[in-house]
């Protein structure tokens, strides 16, 4: 049974990783930090967990466990693991930004499956993708992997609220998100750069550049993401190239069929479709934000860590009502 222990508890990924974990035939919850809510039950702060179990949030932590999970704001992973030091023999996935570019000074491994899943495997210490970053990349990684990414790339995608965390701010509150849509961060979101190392990881030489509009939708959960650019193949040269490249990928699949977010919301799912206009082929990405973008993706990579079938504990299913 593996031990696993998750740091800062109270937030939305730590909710979903709570419950993947409480119900992984794998895994033991052993312990929940948090700062702000030490000795308070799990089910004061993630509600749904009344009855699901008695552990409470605590202040300590079991240096000796086997994997630890970080749920800690951005900047915060480093400071932490720089003032708490674990067993040698225990495994980090962090879920921040902190470790996502390579860098001499860490030996993290990039957490996107269907890119590293042998670096995953032998690995000790997982940066986990953003969520906007796992959407965009799972739809581009194939051409990259064919050094098909020679011309710009304009992706324009849409997360949930909870896409922001749980602290407020004056475009999380109900009364400007509901009815309301906008962009932030045109060109310059942060996810921008792990997408950019993924894509130079695979393809040599000079690519285009990749534009990308981000925005804010006014519902809670999921991301959809549109991108094209240019491919001088016909559409069945494309079908082919994603096939192959995700034939053995356990969450990532191609479908037909128009995508929409009910498909794969509390689901560990990547659905893509292509479409081919003139000489343009379009790539539209769904994902769950919380899971496939964060939580689910993060066991995922635990499984892989220790041996386990890929999709043990993530067979979530998706509710269209």
């Amino acid at each position: 049974m593996i031990e696993a222990g998750i740091i800062g508890g109270a937030g939305y990924t730590a909710g979903e990783l709570i419950r993947i974990l409480l119900n992984h035939p794998d895994a033991n919850l052993n312990f929940v930090y948090s700062t702000s809510q030490p000795g308070k039950p799990l089910h004061s702060i993630h509600q749904d967990l009344i009855g699901e179990t008695e552990l409470q949030f605590t202040n300590m932590i079991n240096k000796d466990a086997d994997v630890v999970f970080l749920c800690l704001g951005h900047g915060n992973s480093k400071k932490f693991l720089d003032e708490n030091q674990f067993s040698q023999n225990t495994k980090i996935v962090d879920l921040s930004t902190d470790f996502r570019m390579k860098s001499d000074k860490h030996n993290f491994i990039y957490g996107l499956p269907e890119l590293n899943k042998k670096k995953i495997e032998s690995a000790n210490f997982i940066a986990n993708p953003g969520c906007f970053a796992t959407a965009i990349t799972l739809a581009i990684l194939p051409l990259a992997e064919k050094e098909l990414l020679k011309d710009d790339v304009h992706v324009n995608a849409v997360t949930g609220a909870t896409g922001a965390g749980t602290s407020l701010s004056g475009t999380t509150h109900f009364t400007w998100r509901d009815n309301n849509f906008s962009a932030y961060k045109s060109f310059e979101h942060q996810h921008l750069n792990e997408i950019g190392q993924t894509v130079n990881q695979l393809q040599s030489g000079e690519g285009g550049n990749i534009f990308f509009i981000p925005n804010r939708g006014n519902f809670s959960r999921g991301i959809h993401a549109t991108a094209y650019t240019k491919f001088s193949g016909n559409l069945e040269d494309a079908r082919k190239i994603y096939k192959d490249y995700y034939k053995n990928a356990a969450f990532t699949f191609l479908t037909d069929g128009e995508l929409h977010l009910k498909q794969v919301v509390n689901t560990n799912k990547c659905l893509l479709r292509l479409q081919k206009f003139g000489d343009n082929l379009l790539i539209t990405s769904v994902i769950d934000n919380l899971l496939k973008g964060a939580s689910g993706q993060a066991v995922h990579n635990m499984n892989l860590m220790f041996g386990l079938e890929e999709k043990m504990g993530l067979n979530l299913k998706a509710s269209y009502f």
